[in-house]
């Protein structure tokens, strides 16, 4: 063993605070104060995480970006620096995606939509499917600049598509020559590209999550500018001081970004189940208080046929006894 190995063995069996230890050839060095902290956290939360430390250590969320392109506002999520690398704290991790998860489950429970947005090559495929299977809208191609901030030109170009569609149904473009339906059907495929899984968000979304907070800079803008929330997978190269609900995690590797949207997108399919037995259980209800105003209508009547008859024979008694009198 080279003497250098030895020094360090010798140096962190001396030093008070580090523990050593290899799981799954990570190197994990860490403070007994984080542990502890780490542990209380933990005690806290009465629930099981959606999360836990291996599934996304097997993902390569704790992988970072290189030490010279850090940001200094991600120190706190950072655990260790290993081969010029920063690794990011999974523990921390954890708890953020329990907490983005529950924030998004209110949103779904309270029937308003989420924009998902991934621009990058490695992430599309995956956001899209991730987003389709509970029906939210997703922005997966270039963003429009000024959809959220001029979103009625947004609605304008999407009813256009709507339109378009209408029109080929009807046979109104039958008449048309061969180039201009090839124009029209251009136009179309164009439209239906950038702006088609967005077709059903009628309004505003209440909430943004982003992949890539550095790639996609100009939504976060828009969404701040709004004041509508955004969750945002963050990577140390980024800043996480304009994401309301940050995930520090690896915004590059697919594994890692499938990992944090299987969490988060079963929270929002909790909060639209939640939404569906909610409204059952009012109409229901409803139903039940409707039938109780239906029972309780006749008897109500017959009651007062009781009550009028020992009225009726009072007045008549009372008919034929002024006449005896006089």
């Amino acid at each position: 063993m080279p003497e250098a190995g030895r020094n360090w063995t010798r140096l962190a069996s001396k030093s008070e605070g580090l523990s050593l230890s290899f799981h799954s050839d990570y190197l994990r060095i860490g403070s007994n104060k984080t542990k502890k902290k780490v542990n209380k956290t933990i005690k806290k939360r009465k629930k099981m995480s959606r999360t836990n430390f291996d599934m996304l250590l097997q993902a390569g969320c704790h992988f970072g970006h290189l030490k010279r392109k850090w940001n200094p506002a991600m120190a706190p999520y950072i655990f260790m620096e290993r081969n010029g690398i920063h690794i990011i704290d999974l523990h921390k991790t954890v708890a953020k995606i329990d907490e983005a998860a529950d924030a998004l489950k209110q949103i779904a429970k309270s029937g308003k939509k989420i924009l998902f947005v991934a621009t990058k090559k490695q992430t599309k495929d995956i956001v899209a499917d991730k987003a389709a299977a509970v029906n939210m809208p997703y922005v997966i191609e270039r963003w429009p600049g000024g959809m959220l901030t001029n979103f009625p030109t947004i609605r304008k170009a999407v009813k256009k598509m709507a339109n378009i569609d209408k029109l080929m149904n009807d046979g109104t473009y039958s008449n048309l020559s061969k180039r201009e339906i090839l124009q029209i059907s251009r136009q179309r495929a164009k439209l239906e590209k950038n702006l088609g899984s967005i077709a059903d968000l009628t309004r505003l979304p209440s909430a943004l999550f982003v992949v890539d907070v550095m790639k996609e800079a100009i939504a976060v803008k828009e969404a701040n500018r709004l004041g509508i929330p955004v969750f945002a997978i963050v990577d140390t190269n980024s800043d996480p001081n304009n994401v309301d609900f940050m995930i520090p995690a690896n915004d590059d590797a697919k594994d890692s970004v499938e990992v944090i949207l299987d969490a988060c997108c079963a929270a929002i399919a909790e909060g639209l189940e939640e939404r569906k037995v909610e409204k059952a259980d009012e109409k229901a209800a409803k139903e039940q208080a409707e039938a109780d105003a239906v029972e309780d209508k006749p008897k109500r009547t017959r009651k007062a046929r009781k009550d009028a008859a020992p009225k009726e024979e009072a007045t008549v008694e009372a008919e034929t006894e002024a006449p005896a009198a006089e």
